[in-house]
Formats: structure tokens, C-alpha cells, sequence
């Protein structure tokens, strides 16, 4: 538990750093107040965190690797089991980084080195993934791709350049399988923000969301709507394949494949209700930053009276920032988002299902001056669609080489779990190296030509590149970087293009954790 009444917040200059007392209640409110012109170090004295310059020779720092001698490294981050206080006298048990969740906020300098020193004090092998950020196979967190892993009760010395600029964040890469307390079922995810050479600052401050489920139980069937993404056109082809091969499974007397519900929901750690306020004043400008670390769900977020101008998605500006009165973030995906504070009140910043709200996915939205209970006011029906935020009238580059790839389930038929395949071949459940399935070359641009053949919603994910998307549902659209996108359940289809510029073996995977673990993963290498 998190008891002590003083920790620490540490802000430096380009040569030294200061560390400045500050209470619990000021740092650890479920919101984190963060100023653009703030460096912002690592938060985690209570789990032994010290922060200093350091020098990193090149020889090493540059493989990813970095000396093991008696220099401080610029971060420390813990891996271990923690209590996590979700609500009044509700505790549960989580993996957490540095005892608390979410994992401290990182805040880097874009094109400035840093180390990072990261502990595993629990009894499993584990990886720590710098999700979508452009480093080398050595530190990316993917035992996939060779990174070596974090040994139970050791420690591993990291180097890395951050980029690029913009809202990231960092997660455990175990694989989970029918193990809901492994994978990203826990707490082990964290956000950063590599702050870029030139910041615009047209706001007035950041808020930073993490969207989180805890408490997961296995579940038989029950898809969750499809019918939020937009444009929506299924493939008839794709159609007849997949309700054949789900018509056959079940005639065969197959249940439904397992899926996962939660029993609480939490922003920042907390239940609606449970932590401290966002705290606004009218006509003030809110930058939010918010990541869906969930492992398996996609949220959605609206707030009463009040529209969002999305800025950037998963990190990257958008070529058409435009105004939207919901949000949907797929699994993993991050929405940078400004609301102009002009509809004064005592608001729930919540999730459409009121399910999901009411057991706690929502956080209040107070204006000062402003008191009594948090109201709750459903948005009207609305589509979401990235080609909302693309750039106008373009058209993407041409590609030079197409990847077919279509994702089937068969369901049900790993034990019980459904079982995933790219172009037919699931990715193997055993720990063994598999070779790479795609090869590109240096320089290269390549178009992902995407088929789904199941009535599932995919967060698709490739690591260490950003991509572009270039078609959804057969229109298409350009300026759109990202590096994750929801392929639309129904029997979708997208194109995404990727320029291969950073080598090395590539993971190609759908983020929601039990499809990533029952074989809906692939590997790029370049030749």
C-alpha cells in the first residue's frame, strides 16, 4: 500500500538534476496534471527509484545495451506484485510497475538518449514493450523478435533513443493463454510522452487517461457491437467463409469460443466515483491523452454537453483535426484530444455502456465553483471513422509490394479457445523461434492488404514502425499515421503502408490478448 506521506517528483536541467518534496495526495491524484514546459522524470521513490545523469558509452548504448557498472541509469521501473486500492476498502492484487498503477508517467525528450534500469522482482521471465516507438529489436520488448527477456528476481540495463514525438506507452509482452493473471490482465501498463523539438501549445494543460479492466473471468461467447466503425461495407466472400466455418463448428456441438469479462473497470486505477476529480475552469483548453491498456476491450468515452477535437491518434498529429462528440479507442490505441471547457457542471467523463460505467469505467469532470453529484447524459448516435481526421482530397503513395493477408478463427478449437490464423497458419503456442513469414527490403514501401474473415473487431498492431492508412472498407483515405488500427469485425477489409525503415525482426499481431495468444501473430524480416 502506498502509506508514505512523502514522495518525490524530480525535474532537471540539461545537467543536473533537483528532487522537490511533494505530498501523496498532490501526486497521486487519478489525473495527471502534467506541464508541456516539465521534463517529468520518474515518480516511484516508494519503490526505490533514484534518478541521475548518467554517460552511456556509445559502443554499448547504441546496441541497446549499457554497461553494467556503478552509473545510475535515468530511470529505474520495478516489475513486482502490488496492492492497488481501486475504490474505498477494494483491494486487489496486481503486477504493477513501481508499485502503483498506472506504471509512473514518462516524459522524454524527443532524439535524447535515456537508460533504463528494470527490475523483475516476481518469480516469471518478463518483457517490457515501448509500444510504438521506433528502437532496435534489442530493447523493443518482443521475445518474438529476439529481445532477451527480464529474468525472475533479475534485472536488465536498457538504452534507447525515443521516437518519435508524441503519446506512447509501455506494457508488459508476456503471452497470457488461459492464464488471467498473466499478460496485460494485469496492471503492468504505463504511459509516456516524448515531447517533441517544438511543442505548439494550443491549450491550456494535459490531462492523461489510462482506461483499464481488472477482475477478468472467462465468458462464452457474446461479441460486443460492431456497428460503431464506419465505413462498413463486409466482403460477401469473407461473409460466406465465416458463417460456414461457425455454422460447422457449432453443428458439431462446439460451444461458442471463450472470451473475457471483467468485474471492475477503472481510469487511472480508479472507479468512477472513487478518486479525485478532473478539476476545470470554464473556457479553459484541455489537451487529454488517453491510452486503452485494457488487454481484450474496446472503450468508448463521451462527455455530457462537450465535443472532443481530436489532435493526434495513437501519437501522430492528424492532418484534419475535427470535432467529435464520442470517442472509440481500440485495444492499445491512444486519442489526443482538446475540449473547450464552456458547459459548466458536474459531468461523468464515461464509457456509452452503462454497464461498463456504472461499474466503474467513468471519472468526474468538475468545473470550480461547481458542486453535487456527477450527471450522466448519453451522446447521440454516432459513427466513428479515422477518415474523419485524413487529409483531404490526397491519395497515398504507391506501394511496392502488396502483402495478402487474411484472418480466419476457427472456433473453439484450442482447448476450448478459438484459434487464430494469418492466411491459414496459426502462430505456434510453444516458446520456439519461428521464422519470418513476410521479407521486405530497406526503403522499401510496402501496402498490408487485409481480409477479415471472422465477425470480430481487430486492434492491429505492428511494432517498431508507424503506417499509414490507405483504405477501409474499399475507400480510400491517406495523412493517417498510426500504429495500431481496428479492423471492423462483420468481414472487413483495410489497407495500411509501411515504409521499412527500421530493420530487423518485425511482430505483426491483433493486440487483444487472447487473440495475440491463440495464434493471431506473424513476423517481418528484412533481406
Amino acid at each position: 500500500m502506498l502509506s508514505h506521506k512523502t514522495i518525490y517528483e524530480t525535474s532537471c536541467s540539461p545537467n543536473h538534476h533537483c528532487v522537490v518534496p511533494v505530498t501523496l495526495k498532490e501526486l497521486f491524484t487519478n489525473i495527471w496534471r502534467v506541464s508541456r514546459r516539465q521534463f517529468l522524470k520518474e515518480t516511484g521513490t516508494l519503490a526505490g527509484v533514484q534518478l541521475a545523469s548518467t554517460s552511456i558509452p556509445f559502443s554499448l548504448s547504441a546496441f541497446g545495451l549499457v554497461s553494467q557498472d556503478q552509473t545510475r541509469a535515468d530511470y529505474t521501473l520495478h516489475i513486482k506484485t502490488s496492492p492497488i486500492e481501486i475504490a474505498p476498502k477494494r483491494i486487489i492484487s496486481a503486477i504493477t510497475y513501481n508499485d502503483q498503477f498506472p506504471g509512473p508517467m514518462l516524459r522524454f525528450k524527443e532524439g535524447r538518449q535515456v537508460s533504463v534500469d528494470i527490475y523483475n522482482d516476481t518469480d516469471t521471465p518478463e518483457q517490457l514493450h515501448w509500444h510504438g516507438q521506433k528502437i532496435s529489436v534489442d530493447v523493443d520488448g518482443a521475445a518474438e523478435e529476439g529481445t532477451p527477456f527480464i529474468p525472475a528476481q533479475g534485472k536488465r540495463r536498457i538504452a534507447f533513443t525515443p521516437s518519435p514525438a508524441g503519446f506512447r506507452f509501455y506494457h508488459t509482452h508476456n503471452r497470457a493463454g488461459a492464464n488471467l493473471a498473466a499478460g496485460q490482465y494485469e496492471g503492468e501498463v504505463g504511459p509516456v510522452y516524448i515531447e517533441p523539438a517544438e511543442e505548439p501549445g494550443r491549450y491550456d494543460r494535459e490531462v492523461f487517461l489510462v482506461l483499464k479492466e481488472f477482475e477478468p473471468t472467462f465468458s462464452r461467447g457474446g461479441d460486443m457491437p460492431q456497428d460503431f466503425l464506419s465505413p462498413a461495407e463486409p466482403n460477401q466472400e469473407l461473409k460466406k467463409t465465416g458463417e460456414a466455418s461457425m455454422k460447422a463448428s457449432l453443428a458439431k456441438g462446439m460451444p461458442h469460443g471463450y472470451e473475457v469479462g471483467y468485474r471492475s473497470f477503472t481510469i487511472n486505477g480508479r472507479m468512477l466515483g472513487h478518486g479525485e476529480p478532473v478539476r476545470v475552469k470554464c473556457g479553459e483548453r484541455v489537451l487529454f491523452h488517453i491510452v486503452n491498456g485494457s488487454a481484450t476491450e474496446i472503450r468508448s468515452l463521451a462527455l455530457p454537453g462537450h465535443s472532443f477535437e481530436v489532435v493526434a491518434l495513437d501519437g501522430n498529429p492528424v492532418p484534419n483535426p475535427a470535432p467529435v462528440p464520442v470517442l472509440w479507442i481500440g485495444t492499445a490505441e491512444r486519442i489526443s484530444a482538446v475540449v473547450q471547457m464552456t458547459h459548466p457542471g458536474v459531468w461523468i467523463l464515461g464509457d456509452l455502456a452503462d454497464d461498463d460505467r456504472q461499474h466503474g469505467m467513468g471519472i468526474v469532470v468538475e468545473y470550480a465553483g461547481r458542486g453535487g453529484k456527477a450527471q450522466w447524459i448519453g451522446p447521440p448516435a454516432f459513427k466513428w471513422n479515422y477518415t474523419r481526421f485524413a487529409k483531404r482530397g490526397a491519395t497515398a503513395s504507391l506501394a511496392d509490394e502488396t502483402f495478402e493477408m487474411t484472418f480466419a478463427k476457427d472456433n473453439a478449437a484450442e482447448g476450448g479457445f478459438n484459434r487464430w490464423t494469418i492466411n491459414g497458419v496459426p502462430y505456434p503456442m510453444n516458446s520456439k523461434a519461428v521464422p519470418a513469414t513476410f521479407h521486405v527490403k530497406q526503403g522499401k514501401r510496402y501496402r498490408l492488404r487485409m481480409r477479415n474473415a471472422s465477425d470480430d473487431i481487430h486492434p492491429i498492431h505492428l511494432h517498431r514502425h508507424s503506417f499509414e492508412l490507405t483504405s477501409l472498407a474499399g475507400k480510400p483515405t491517406a495523412g493517417i499515421l498510426k500504429d495500431v488500427v481496428m479492423l471492423g469485425g462483420g468481414y472487413q477489409e483495410a489497407e495500411v503502408d509501411f515504409v521499412a525503415d527500421n530493420p530487423g525482426l518485425t511482430l505483426f499481431h491483433c493486440h487483444q490478448q487472447l487473440h495475440m495468444d491463440f495464434g493471431f501473430m506473424t513476423l517481418f524480416d528484412y533481406v
